[in-house]
C-alpha cells in the first residue's frame, strides 16, 4: 500500500487579479517506507503540496490518499484525528511551545493522545536520546540552539508514532554541519522506524541526502529522480 497518492490535484490562489496555478493536474505516489524530496523554486508549488498531503490544505480538485484514507473530503475533526495518529510535522520555525521544556514538548501529542504519564516519560527519554539530547530534557527553547531546538522538533514529530513525516525547509535556519546532522538522523528514524519521510527544500545538501528527488515547477512535477543519496 502507497503511503501518499495524490491524483490529479489542483490548487489555484489569487493575487491580486490574477490567478496563480500552484498546483496544476499533479499526480504523484510515494510507497510506505519512501524518502523522498520535493524541491522547487519559491512559489512552484513544493511547499502546497505538502500542505496538501498533510491536510493543511485541501486542493480545488483532484484526490488525496493517506494509506487507505482519502483526506480531501474529510471535516476538520477527522483530519485532526488523521494528523494525530498518522502524521508527524517539522516546521522551518520549529514551532515548540515556549513555556515547556523539551521533554514537556515531545510528550504534548501524547498526552493529547491520552498516554499514560509513565508512558510519556519512556518514550520522551527515549526519544530525546534518541535525537542526540541527552540530559538537555529540561531545557526550553530558549535556552537551546537552533539544531537543538530542531531535533526536539523531531522527536515531538514521531512521538506519535506516526507512519509518514512532513518536513516544510528544515534545514533552513541551521548551518551545514547541524544540517547535515539532521539529514543523518531522518535517514536513521526513516531506517530504524521505516517512517516515510517527506521533505519540502530548495537547500543542495538535503537534496543530495535523499534517494527520491522530485522537482517542480510551476505545480508540476518536470522531474522525478531515483538516485544514490549521498
Amino acid at each position: 500500500m502507497a503511503a501518499v497518492r495524490c491524483i490529479d490535484i489542483c490548487k489555484t490562489y489569487l493575487q491580486g487579479d490574477q490567478e496563480i496555478k500552484a498546483l496544476d493536474h499533479l499526480s504523484i505516489e510515494i510507497e510506505a517506507g519512501g524518502f523522498v524530496c520535493l524541491s522547487s523554486p519559491s512559489g512552484g508549488g513544493k511547499t502546497t503540496l505538502l500542505n496538501a498531503i498533510g491536510g493543511l490544505d485541501k486542493p480545488d480538485s483532484g484526490e488525496v490518499w493517506i494509506e487507505d484514507q482519502r483526506i480531501d473530503t474529510m471535516s476538520k475533526g477527522e483530519l485532526a484525528d488523521l494528523r494525530l495518529r498518522k502524521i508527524g510535522f517539522v516546521f522551518q520555525a520549529y514551532n515548540l511551545i515556549p513555556v515547556l521544556t523539551a521533554r514537556e514538548n515531545v510528550e504534548f501529542v501524547m498526552q493529547v493522545q491520552g498516554l499514560s504519564p509513565a508512558m510519556r516519560r519512556e518514550r520522551s527519554t527515549e526519544l530525546l536520546n534518541e535525537v542526540g539530547l541527552a540530559g538537555l530534557e529540561n531545557r526550553r527553547p530558549a535556552q537551546m540552539s537552533g539544531g537543538q531546538q530542531q531535533r526536539v522538533a523531531v522527536a515531538r514529530a514521531i512521538a506519535s508514532r506516526p507512519t509518514l513525516v512532513l518536513a516544510d525547509e528544515p534545514t533552513a535556519n541551521l548551518d551545514s554541519k547541524t544540517s547535515d546532522g539532521l539529514m543523518d538522523l531522518f535517514e536513521e528514524l526513516n531506517t530504524h522506524h521505516k517512517t516515510t519521510f517527506v521533505i519540502a527544500t530548495h537547500d543542495q545538501r538535503v537534496m543530495a541526502h535523499v534517494p527520491r528527488l522530485v522537482r517542480m515547477l510551476d505545480g508540476r512535477i518536470v522531474d522525478d529522480i531515483e538516485q544514490n543519496a549521498a
